[in-house]
């Protein structure tokens, strides 16, 4: 696994290096347009083949039950430390706490942990990537996460339902997973013209990752604030996915690709729901920025802990 992430590094380096040579302005329409791209058709397009093609089974429900209670523990947790427990929302405005908050409970479950399970168990383990990110955490996006960049930023604006509906994946997934379950044949023709629609999602991704990554002036100084993220995002996410797989009796194979998946870092999207809500964007740039980062040397060491 050591050398599939660092060649991922290498295409995330790849996408830092043009966000500086282009500058910021233009990087980022470019990453947009790239990010776009994969949301609105590359993404479905794999998500449609793979679903089509995976058996559903007792386990297209456990995994996501899975993600389900590691988002909501881990929201659960971040809020009791950023905002009820400690000292820390006295020295923060709401801004700032609910971008914590959302960098603390959504993972990047697609945009890195489909690449990173596909290379490191095989094509199959991509439909638990699907499975743990649009059948749980990307409804909780647009359902919990929402309501909380509504209540710490701007309380307007934003229709939760409506916005899930225009997800393409989400359509792709029921598709798919409708098309599995009454055994319908896909088409060859179908197969292939996804197959190379997909084969795109990998490299893009890691590259759109990769152009999203800034750090802004001082930012050493908001590192303390960071490390309780890291620390729900890294450590503690991974464990209660461990502990719900074992107690819905996930079976073996499935474990360490589960667990993997809980342990990636705060998701790109974020950024979106930042800028709508009027959250404090930069700080959860930073979060991402240095949670992928951290999760180069942190991932090999949970493979190697599974194994």
């Amino acid at each position: 696994m050591e050398h599939v992430l660092w060649a991922m590094a290498l295409i995330i380096a790849a996408g830092v290096v043009f966000r500086h040579r282009l500058g910021v302005e233009r990087a980022e329409r470019i990453r947009l347009s790239l990010t776009q791209s994969v949301y609105q058709l590359f993404l479905p397009a794999l998500v449609l083949q793979v679903l089509w093609r995976t058996p559903v089974d007792a386990n297209t429900l456990r995994i996501p039950l899975i993600a389900s209670v590691s988002v909501v523990s881990s929201m659960l947790l971040a809020y009791g430390l950023y905002d009820r427990w400690g000292t820390m929302r006295r020295r923060l405005a709401g801004s700032a706490v609910g971008a914590l908050l959302l960098a603390s409970a959504f993972g990047n479950f697609t945009y890195l942990g489909l690449p990173v399970l596909a290379e490191s168990f095989g094509a199959w383990a991509r439909y638990i990537a699907i499975d743990f990110d649009l059948l749980a955490s990307t409804p909780l996006l647009f359902s919990l996460g929402v309501v909380t960049a509504r209540y710490y930023g701007l309380r307007a604006g934003g229709r939760p339902f409506v916005d899930l509906l225009r997800v393409p994946a989400l359509w792709a997934a029921i598709l798919g997973l409708a098309c599995s379950l009454t055994h319908v044949p896909m088409p060859v023709w179908l197969e292939r013209a996804c197959s190379m629609l997909g084969g795109a999602v990998v490299p893009l991704m890691l590259l759109s990752v990769g152009m999203a990554l800034c750090w802004q002036a001082s930012w050493w100084q908001r590192v303390p604030l960071l490390l309780p993220m890291l620390f729900i995002q890294l450590l503690f996410m991974p464990i209660v996915a461990w502990g719900a797989a074992w107690a819905l009796t996930l079976p073996t194979e499935l474990l360490a690709p589960v667990v993997i998946e809980g342990a990636m870092p705060s998701m790109v999207l974020g950024l979106v729901i930042c800028d709508r809500f009027r959250l404090d964007a930069s700080l959860y740039a930073e979060a991402v920025t240095l949670s992928t980062l951290l999760s180069l040397f942190t991932l090999p060491l949970w493979l190697q802990w599974l194994r």
